[in-house]
């Protein structure tokens, strides 16, 4: 699919350029954590301003409208000193700091979410996001997946165009469409029904699927196994015809938590009062070998109850990924704060912002952000 990206975007001295970044962060205590995503969206504000644009940032952040983007801007600014922000949308004010922009001077509006038109891409609302600009770029690869205003309605309506994240995410996710051999998936998380779709994908592509998380426990119920009181998806009715591929590996050992506390046993030890919390040190050192031998590596999801603080299997997992000499590629919120927090990132070859957009492109190869680029209009 051809998509234009910055390289392609005229000159834009003087211009308003509205760049849709993808700045969901968590917010603890009003207070910005993770940072990694603003991080990313950084270099494609700095070379837009670079060049003399008026650099206009939307983005959302969380699931209610009231949720600001105060707190981001707060670590914006530490990357961009000469950032500002207004809590404002497409309103008087937010149009009064637009017009005093100077080139090469950026301005972060309040979460388009705040307005109901964004996640309903109500033609109204995506009008007047394109009336602030006469560019579009897109770098929000984490909200692609979605046909909102901010993703979908504007670039149909002023030129568009891929920003170097965006660009960059699906360039790197391209080989996971197509991975060397031998490949190997390790999908982690919870939800079969979210992960379904690119479990049945990757039998085609992947030479292993490796499961953990609460998704695991789905297939060794499916497989006649007690999985205690862990926590079971509903609907997931067809694991059976994913575990007669011949291609997963499954925890050969977990951890538990039960009435003798948290200790290790096999799999097929699980008792009725336990709660399998995390993947086994034998299931780890079976994973590491097929992490050593793997040209390709995929990995979305962690591999135990992360937020209440079985880390070790997730984190053992990481250290063997980083270890490994086969093309890395990781995606989702969790997974890749657990990477950053063990300081490895640099040590992956690509870690990515997306966490639904990234399952939703490796099942189908576009998602409707890169379409509407596509089909965006042309440069006059």
């Amino acid at each position: 699919m051809s998509y234009r990206t910055l390289a392609d975007l005229p000159d834009v001295r003087g211009k308003r350029v509205l760049v849709r970044s993808e700045l969901n962060v968590p917010i603890e205590r009003g207070i910005a954590g993770d940072r990694y995503r603003v991080e990313m969206a950084v270099p494609t504000l700095l070379e837009l301003a670079s060049r003399g644009a008026k650099v206009i940032v939307v983005a959302h952040l969380g699931r209610k409208p009231d949720e600001s983007l105060a707190p981001v801007y707060e670590v914006l600014r530490e990357l961009v000193p000469n950032a500002r922000f207004v809590p404002d949308l497409v309103g008087n004010t937010a149009r009064e700091a637009i017009n005093t922009l100077p080139e090469g001077g950026m301005l972060l509006l309040e979460n388009v979410r705040s307005n109901a038109g964004e996640t309903e891409n109500d033609p109204a609302f995506a009008d007047a996001l394109a009336s602030l600009a006469e560019y579009y770029v897109n770098d929000a690869f984490g909200a692609a997946h979605r046909a909102h205003a901010s993703i979908a309605g504007v670039p149909a309506r002023i030129p568009g165009f891929a920003g170097l994240l965006l660009a960059r995410e699906l360039t790197e996710l391209a080989r996971g469409l197509d991975p060397e051999h031998p490949s190997l998936l390790v999908l982690g998380g919870a939800k079969f029904e979210t992960k379904e779709p690119l479990l049945r994908a990757a039998l085609k592509r992947y030479d292993t699927l490796c499961i953990g998380g609460a998704l695991a426990n789905d297939f060794l119920s499916a497989e006649g196994l007690a999985v205690g009181d862990s926590l079971v998806s509903e609907g997931a009715h067809t694991v059976g015809e994913l575990i007669a591929s011949g291609k997963l590996l499954l925890p050969l050992d977990v951890v538990v938590r039960g009435p003798d506390g948290v200790t290790s046993k096999r799999a097929d030890r699980v008792g009725a009062h336990d709660t399998i919390v995390d993947i086994g040190p034998e299931t780890v050192t079976e994973l590491g070998t097929r992490i050593a031998h793997a040209q390709t590596i995929l990995w979305n999801g962690p591999l135990g109850l992360c937020e209440e603080g079985f880390v070790k299997g997730t984190e053992s997992v990481a250290r063997l990924i980083a270890d490994a000499p086969g093309h890395s590629i990781v995606g989702g919120g969790d997974t890749v704060a657990a990477i950053r927090e063990l300081g490895l990132q640099g040590s992956f070859t690509f870690l990515s912002t997306g966490g639904g957009a990234m399952l939703d492109y490796l099942v189908d190869g576009t998602l409707p952000g890169i379409e509407a680029l596509a089909q965006s209009v042309p440069v006059a």
